[in-house]
């Protein structure tokens, strides 16, 4: 468990090695969001010099990083470059992407034709990956094994059983679904596996970055089958793009890939929800063990998500054949109104109070005893309010949104707040905490302070289960609610 003499001890390392690089006094080290893993991320930023500190216990998975990262880079790889490492101290710095990934502008507009360009971008980049960067990488390093065969295949099957179907007490005879776990093991290796395989190809892994899009978390990388990460991104839960978007890219893959490799695209297609099925079952057992068993509320938020995967794959004929046991738990699951996990996701006791102000007043006031909570303040972005034909409107009319989305920075700033407050929320759940507040503030009151409120709030109700209450002073005041 982390602790806090121990994130200081890690702070230090990392600044020393920040400033040995940079040559620059560490300024501010500001932890980011935690993630599916155990790695602890640093945002390190100095007078003019600026990385990302990588804490990893896992001395064999920091090695592969730093394996595959040089190797991807002299591929010409859209890849993070390495600035310096200790791996003594299981530490190292990365160039900052910032904080833009394709799920963000995915959970703003997922069926716009900019994040279906940006998802035909990704799979040119993933053929890349998969193709160039599979010719002369030093697969040795893997960890824990150096192909997805049939032992990896068995761990994640295992891991859906021990932390998805038992924590909910879903029926089943376990040595006929033992049987049928190899069988489906038997069945996805009878595919070419000689390619790289990301492994977790999602579009959180996805960095819009310098008009270009970049690519982290590969480290859990090795030899295995093309259909694996195409699954991993046309089917990741909470992207939940509708079945004709995944249609239509995954026929741009297929096209795109006729230039690099010749395996057909029938062949391919034969495999391909096998694998998207074994994806699914990969992630429903991470969504248990993070979620169920370690109780992080956003992982089980994902679980409905993930199910509907699952239910798309029975409704269209998916699911392999003969394999009994595994069909009848996967239909179990499937049709289990609230899949077992409804006592689990009520609502936990914390409310958040999301509030828009005008700085022409005072800072709203917390009536809960706690004296506050956070303060944004929007002053930085560029205002609308400026000009005649937004005077009259507010952050909640489509013309500001449009202005705010397409003419500021504001993308990037609530990036930013999602990741502050997303921690925030994760930690006070855990704790029990009842009350936080987050204020938005802007000169007026009126348009971009009320627009961030709103994104936030809705940002919220998409990601966890509390209680949210949304207050516009402003507009209130001026009976515009």
């Amino acid at each position: 468990m982390k602790t806090y003499n121990n994130e200081k001890r890690i702070k230090n390392l990392l600044k020393n090695l920040f400033e040995s690089w940079s040559k620059q006094k560490a300024e501010s080290i500001i932890p980011l969001a935690e993630s599916g893993s155990y790695r602890e991320y640093f945002r390190i930023s100095g007078k003019d010099k600026a990385a990302v500190g990588v804490f990893g216990n896992d001395k064999k998975e920091n090695a592969v990083f730093i394996t595959f990262t040089k190797h991807f880079l002299k591929k010409g790889l859209n890849v993070s470059s390495i600035y310096k490492q200790n791996l003594k101290q299981n530490i190292y710095l990365l160039e900052d992407l910032g904080n833009n990934t394709l799920f963000s502008l995915v959970q703003q507009n997922k069926s716009s034709i900019e994040v279906i360009d940006y998802y035909k971008q990704s799979l040119s980049h993933l053929i890349k990956f998969q193709v160039d960067g599979n010719k002369g990488l030093d697969y040795s390093v893997c960890y824990p094994r150096r192909i997805f065969d049939k032992q990896s295949i068995l761990w994640d099957l295992n891991y859906f059983k021990y932390y998805f179907l038992k924590p909910l007490k879903i029926d089943f005879n376990e040595q006929k679904l033992e049987d049928d776990f190899r069988l489906f093991a038997d069945h996805l290796l009878t595919t070419d596996t000689n390619y790289f395989m990301y492994r977790d190809f999602q579009s959180r892994n996805i960095m819009l970055h310098k008009n270009d899009l970049y690519f982290i978390d590969y480290q859990g990388g090795r030899k295995g089958a093309l259909q694996y990460d195409v699954a991993s991104l046309l089917f990741q839960a909470k992207a939940d793009l509708s079945p004709m978007v995944r249609e239509e890219l995954l026929e741009f893959y297929l096209k795109e890939l006729r230039q690099k490799s010749n395996v057909k695209r029938q062949m391919f297609k034969k495999y391909f929800y096998s694998y998207v099925l074994i994806r699914v079952l990969q992630t429903l057992g991470a969504y248990g063990f993070r979620g169920l068993y370690e109780k992080k509320a956003h992982f089980v938020q994902s679980i409905p998500y993930a199910i509907k995967n699952l239910k798309w794959l029975i409704d269209n004929n998916h699911l392999p054949k003969k394999l009994n046991e595994l069909n009848k738990v996967l239909r179990q699951i499937s049709f289990e109104t609230d899949f077992g996990i409804s006592k689990k996701t009520t609502h936990s006791n914390l409310k958040v109070t999301v509030t828009s102000f005008s700085y022409k007043d005072r800072i709203p006031v917390d009536y809960t005893g706690n004296g506050g909570g956070f303060v944004f303040d929007c002053r930085s972005i560029n205002n609308p309010g400026r000009q005649n034909e937004y005077k009259d409107l507010n952050g909640k009319d489509e013309e500001v949104i449009r202005f705010l989305e397409e003419k500021s920075n504001v993308i990037d700033f609530l990036s930013s707040v999602y990741s502050i407050v997303d921690r925030s929320i994760n930690n006070y759940i855990e704790r029990g905490f009842k009350n936080l507040m987050v204020n938005f503030g802007c000169t007026g009151g009126q348009h971009r302070s009320v627009y961030c409120a709103e994104k936030l709030t809705e940002h919220i109700k998409n990601n966890f289960k509390v209680y949210i209450e949304l207050n516009h002073i402003q507009l209130e005041k001026e009976g515009l609610l």
